[in-house]
């Protein structure tokens, strides 16, 4: 008897998952103490992975519904967060939100550490940008927020951005219409912040540029648009309406050759000008990010169109959500995903609406009137 054997990227190897969050957040992130829950989806079947015990209660219903739309998935849960079980287990590596400090006393890579620490700096990521040639918006960097001089300040051109050079969830971030709100903006920062000043760039259009170290290769893992309200990140779509890997690949191939794991991307802004479309890379991202966990699920079901965005309920159980004629058909390759379902105990949802865009309309309308 056959049996048929699905193709993985590397089927040796086994992980450890543990993607909280919560030494690497913003304070004021609505259930952000939930959100290891969004890795389940992106687990293997031999992986071990790390869950918020506040999240047990709804493992039947998410484990149900996953196995419904043949989404396999990890049932080795150690329900407990804490890092030390990333080096407990021979023979499983470890996946991480994010590799610092908590993560390397465990786990030693200090390759890795030390990549992360570098691009994780906006001022060394600009720094780094000139030196590869790579197109970047128009930025100044200061090592310490009181060596930025009056007179650099009456030079500026309203409206910029001053950026704290390390930020979480934009947090340290601030748009200055006038001299009077950068004034305001940079006496919220203590004096020796190192920060950035750097240009408005006029465009709707955001990417996000996603690689993935497997083995001992270096993967474009996938382009996404950035799905905005106003100034707001509220989720990512696939296909985006440009992929210009070329113009981070130096930056993507530098990290990979000084010993980065795991996936990391770019956010990347599309502006057209008289001479043709500019691509200027914003920032990078050494770490999963928001459009990750979409990516690998609609990944591992061979989805190729699909929209990931946050969504509010008034359920605080997954059992109460109807999902009848609006669930993922794996015949169709059409229908809903829920992605990060733990936050539902906060009133919130992160979901995968796989389709053409007529498709992933209706479903969202359907699918928000339940909520």
């Amino acid at each position: 008897m056959s049996v048929a054997i699905k193709e993985v990227s590397s089927p040796a190897e086994k992980y450890i998952i543990n993607h909280d969050i919560m030494h690497c957040t913003a304070d004021g992130v609505v259930g952000n103490h939930l959100y290891s829950g969004r890795a389940l989806g992106i687990s293997g079947p031999s992986d071990l992975i790390q869950l918020n015990p506040e999240l047990e209660p709804l493992w039947e219903d998410i484990t149900t519904h996953y196995d419904r739309i043949g989404l396999d998935h990890s049932s080795n849960v150690i329900w407990e967060l804490d890092r030390d079980h990333l080096g407990k287990h021979i023979g499983y590596k470890p996946s991480v939100f994010f590799f610092g400090m908590d993560e390397y006393r465990v786990w030693g890579d200090h390759k890795w550490l030390e990549a992360v620490r570098y691009i994780n700096s906006k001022n060394n990521f600009m720094s780094l940008a000139e030196e590869l040639g790579v197109d970047v918006p128009k930025t100044l960097c200061f090592n310490h927020v009181r060596d930025i001089s009056l007179e650099e300040i009456d030079a500026l051109v309203f409206p910029c951005y001053l950026k704290a050079a390390i930020s979480v969830a934009g947090v340290g971030i601030f748009r200055c219409e006038d001299r009077k709100a950068f004034l305001r903006a940079a006496s919220g920062f203590e004096e020796d912040v190192p920060v950035q000043i750097q240009e408005e760039i006029t465009t709707d259009t955001f990417l996000n540029l996603q690689y993935q170290v497997v083995g001992n290769r270096l993967v474009r893992l996938a382009a996404s648009e950035q799905i905005l309200d106003g100034f707001a990140h509220q989720g990512n779509r696939v296909p985006a309406s440009h992929a210009p890997w070329h113009c981070v690949d130096p930056l993507a191939h530098w990290l990979f050759d000084r010993g980065i794991k795991g996936i990391f991307a770019f956010d990347v802004a599309v502006i057209k000008t008289k001479q043709g479309t500019r691509f200027p890379a914003i920032e990078c991202n050494p770490r999963f990010n928001g459009a990750s966990y979409p990516t690998l699920v609609a990944n591992k079901l061979g989805v190729p169109e699909w929209a990931a965005v946050t969504m509010g309920t008034f359920h605080r159980r997954l059992s109460t959500i109807d999902l009848s004629g609006i669930e993922y058909d794996p015949q169709t390759g059409e229908g809903v995903i829920l992605v990060n379902w733990g936050t539902v105990l906060a009133g919130k949802l992160v979901v995968l609406f796989a389709g053409a865009l007529q498709v992933r309309e209706r479903l969202f309308v359907e699918l928000a009137s339940r909520l």
